[in-house]
């Protein structure tokens, strides 16, 4: 079947429902349209129709000079750079509600000391005990023979 045929027969069908399709406008209502919004006047009547076809239509660009308000390049400057935040974060960690242990804080501070072998602390050097060469029994005879001749 070709389109043709399966658009009368959707025509027909339509009309029996008593809805009826909305037809395509055509572009010289669309140019009749914009006719009337422009003057009588022969000179540039293309521009002003291409003017009025483009997104924004009849408006004009307001930027102009006398629009337009001078700023200072350093209030530009000034409300382009962030605002510091350290006063208000000092007073958030400061405060009482934000007090950590202090094993837990010596955690962080290991975890964070640093990967280099410069910034390692010195590990402690365990002394080996002494051993002394006398026994406990050699220490209750020389007792006995030293404090035994007073």
């Amino acid at each position: 079947m070709s389109a043709s045929v399966i658009r009368r027969g959707l025509e027909l069908f339509s009309d029996k429902d008593g809805v009826k399709r909305k037809q395509k406008k055509s572009s010289s209502s669309r140019k009749s349209a914009l006719m009337e919004q422009i003057s009588t006047d022969k000179q540039g009547v293309q521009r002003r129709i291409r003017q009025l076809q483009r997104p924004g239509g009849s408006a004009r660009n307001t930027n102009t000079v006398k629009d337009k308000h001078v700023r200072s390049a350093l209030d530009e400057y000034r409300k382009k750079q962030k605002k510091s935040q350290l006063k208000s974060n000092l007073e958030y960690f400061l405060g009482a509600g934000c007090k950590t242990q202090s094993k837990d804080s010596i955690k962080i501070v290991q975890q964070h000391s640093g990967r280099r072998a410069c910034d390692q602390p010195d590990l402690p050097v365990s002394k080996p005990e002494e051993k002394s060469v006398f026994s406990e029994k050699d220490f209750k005879e020389f007792q006995k023979e030293y404090f035994s001749k007073l």
